[in-house]
């Protein structure tokens, strides 16, 4: 069996999923108390990096996605797969658990 290399070029989400890189999290509190992970509150912005085709429809066809490439979006707390490619952290979402994109 061949090795697969994976990186975000090769992440292409099927259907109505979205790929998101997360947006860093803070490290320190406001009071320079380091916090460990289990402590931090999970992010729950990011920018989209891969989308799906879209949700099929009863004529076969796609309904395309609201969001783009590049939106930066709001996401449900516990929504998704988390993914670490490259040291990054990213979630795969259903559109569904989008609640906003962010201007």
């Amino acid at each position: 069996m061949a090795a697969i290399s994976i990186n975000v070029s090769t992440v292409k989400p099927l259907g109505d999923r979205v790929f998101v890189k997360v947006s860093a999290s803070e490290e320190k509190t406001s009071g320079g108390i380091l916090l460990p992970d289990t402590a931090k509150e999970k992010p729950q912005v990011g920018e989209v990096v891969a989308v799906g085709p879209g949700k099929r429809n009863d004529d076969g066809g796609n309904v395309p996605l609201e969001v783009k490439v590049g939106d930066k979006v709001l996401y449900s707390k516990y929504a998704g797969t988390d993914i670490k490619l490259g040291g990054e952290d990213y979630v795969l979402l259903s559109e569904k658990d989008i609640l906003a994109s962010v201007a």
